[in-house]
């Protein structure tokens, strides 16, 4: 499992010309889902992302979690973080599950992203053509792969 993740001041999800959701201050979370994901993958970003010290303190330095300055997350589904180029020019997606193992992966992370977080999230659709607007604050830029801790 891989997500990108983004401080913003503010971020936003529209599908068809409609808006669908919006956050303020916070993160937005763009997810990748593969195939040898587990639920403990599920736990352990989403107890990370929510530890994550990446808000500044009093003092300007990044030192508070996105729990301590009332923040808001969106996260995003986004099978082209599995993307491969490393043989040609055109990505390769063989990586990236496929909806009928990804969708209830999601559906996982939401609820145990909200109970880490200790509120609702705001989200995109699965699998729609969605544009992402946001206003990255720093920038802060984080990429996490739960099969690749260090």
């Amino acid at each position: 499992m891989r997500v990108v993740v983004q401080r913003v001041k503010k971020a936003s999800v529209t599908i068809d010309n409609k808006p669908k959701s919006s956050i303020g201050k916070g993160v937005l979370i763009l997810l990748g889902i593969e195939d040898l994901d587990t639920e403990k993958d599920i736990e352990w970003l989403c107890q990370k992302i929510c530890k994550l010290r990446i808000f500044n303190d009093e003092n300007e330095v990044m030192n508070l979690p996105i729990t301590e300055i009332d923040g808001e997350i969106l996260l995003v589904s986004q099978f082209t973080l599995h993307a491969s180029v490393k043989k040609g020019n055109r990505p390769t997606y063989i990586r990236a599950s496929k909806p009928d193992f990804a969708i209830p992966m999601y559906k996982k992370f939401i609820l145990n992203l909200e109970k880490e977080f200790g509120k609702e999230i705001q989200t995109g659709v699965f699998g729609a053509d969605m544009q992402v607007e946001l206003i990255n604050d720093g920038p802060v830029t984080l990429v996490i792969d739960s099969k690749n801790i260090e």
